[in-house]
């Protein structure tokens, strides 16, 4: 039988200063002693450090005219947006087209980055945020709109808050939200109005519009001509495209990037506007064409 011995040194728990694990001497019936020592406690494992991976698929030519004279213009940290996740490149590169003027980031998010980015939402604009505070701006939408078309179904492509939805409702317009957030179309359905979650581009329902709101939207898609070709398809023969986009010829632009505090070359946006584009218009869709324009009138530039 093991047997204590009074002594410190060899009946009781020893600490040796070097390590820190205790040890015991067990008398065997042999009469000698065996060391007994207890496993090491493991290190624990630190938490992954999320690797940066390529966010963007680079362009090879203007994604608006396709042009392949395309040129650096700047960069832009976006690492301060408030949705930023590490995973995604924290500079963005912007680019210019000597053939058309437009500016463009020089990539496209890839869908994991989409992914990493859709899977929040800014609070204002979730379904319903707000809603008074925007209504003044949404019914001066409306109104353009209306001189054009009286009623059908609008279709807001980026709803946000769904302001503009909920004001055309109140117009006489049937709403229904289109957005790539899951969460924000469950949102805009648990208000009562049709909303889906998918790409303007994938939307198979022609002739079904009789407007489509593209309001600060163009800028966020990769080709912006493939998105107004889907509007076209959508639209009912003399259905109206509303769309608005930030303009960056415009003293408001030329005064923020004067004082460094100009948000956008930061933001998730691919493009701007090109420099003799202006930032809101009205375009009549016919057989031909969707960008017949209607009217049109600049303001200051927009970000999300």
């Amino acid at each position: 039988m093991g047997a204590w011995r009074g002594r410190a040194s060899s009946a009781s728990p020893r600490y040796r200063p070097e390590s820190p694990v205790f040890s015991w001497h067990v008398r065997q019936p042999s009469g000698r002693g065996r060391p007994v020592t207890s496993p090491p406690v493991p290190a624990p494992t630190p938490a992954p450090v999320p690797t940066p991976h390529p966010s963007r698929l680079l362009y090879d030519a203007c994604p608006l005219c396709s042009a392949p004279g395309i040129s650096s213009l700047r960069t832009g940290d976006c690492s301060r947006h408030p949705l930023y996740k590490p995973v995604i490149a924290p500079t963005m590169a912007w680019m210019r087209c000597a053939a058309c003027g437009h500016v463009f980031t020089d990539g496209y998010f890839t869908d994991e980055a989409s992914a990493e980015i859709f899977s929040a939402t800014n609070p204002n604009q979730q379904p319903g945020a707000a809603f008074e505070k925007n209504r003044y701006l949404s019914a001066r939408i409306v109104e353009r709109v209306a001189r054009y078309v009286s009623g059908g179904c609008w279709l807001d492509v980026g709803f946000g808050n769904g302001s503009l939805l909920f004001t055309a409702e109140e117009w006489g317009f049937e709403p229904q939200g289109l957005d790539l957030r899951p969460s924000t179309a469950e949102g805009l359905r648990r208000l009562g109005v049709e909303a889906h979650c998918a790409d303007l581009t994938t939307l198979e329902a022609p002739g079904r519009y009789s407007v489509i709101s593209l309001a600060d939207v163009l800028e966020h898609m990769p080709y912006p001509g493939q998105g107004l070709a889907a509007a076209h398809r959508l639209l009912r023969e003399d259905g109206v495209v509303f769309a608005s986009m930030p303009n960056y010829d415009c003293a408001v632009w030329r005064l923020l990037d004067a004082t460094d505090a100009n948000p956008y070359w930061g933001s998730w946006s691919t493009s701007t506007t090109s420099a003799a584009g202006a930032s809101t218009s009205c375009w009549r869709s016919t057989a031909s064409s969707p960008c017949t324009t209607r009217s049109a009138s600049a303001t200051g530039p927009a970000w999300k």
